[in-house]
């Protein structure tokens, strides 16, 4: 269970969108929800806070688009100056998490799943910031040690 007091945003920050997906209140999934089109950088600050505020959450986990061979390349840093205006507006933390192969995956699964281009365009963004927060979210659950007992507990 990664559960930490609230939920959690995930991010996936491009030019022109921003994919959003949010935890469960235990922070255990991820469910995507309907994508930021970007039109100003302070609009769109107050739209992720107010986002924020409105479902309790107290973090930020951002896709990091490091490059393949690990090194911090222009994106990544665009990304870092994005979610820093963002930390200090919403005063909520964020987490940089590698998101090297998201988009790659989850332009994958759309279009194995039959889904046009055009929607795929459309959708691609939402499932990116759900397979980030995912990922975070199970390696945070990874992390947490169980008492010897609990295990117990769920087979009677």
């Amino acid at each position: 269970m990664a559960f930490i007091g609230g939920r959690i945003l995930g991010l996936d920050v491009g030019m022109r969108r921003i994919g959003l997906a949010l935890s469960d209140p235990l922070g255990i999934t991820a469910q995507g929800i309907p994508t930021l089109v970007r039109r100003h950088l302070r609009k769109d600050l107050a739209h992720l806070t107010r986002i924020a505020g409105e479902n309790g959450v107290v973090l930020f986990v951002a896709g990091y688009p490091l490059q393949l061979s690990g090194d911090v390349g222009r994106q990544a840093i665009l990304v870092q100056e994005f979610t820093d205006l963002l930390q200090r507006h919403s005063g909520i933390p964020v987490k940089m998490w590698d998101e090297r192969f998201t988009t790659v995956v989850a332009n994958r699964v759309l279009r194995e799943s039959g889904m046009s281009q055009e929607k795929r365009g459309k959708a691609v963004d939402r499932l990116s910031a759900v397979l980030i927060l995912q990922s975070y979210l199970d390696s945070v659950a990874e992390e947490v040690e169980w008492p010897e007992d609990a295990s117990s507990s769920d087979a009677q």
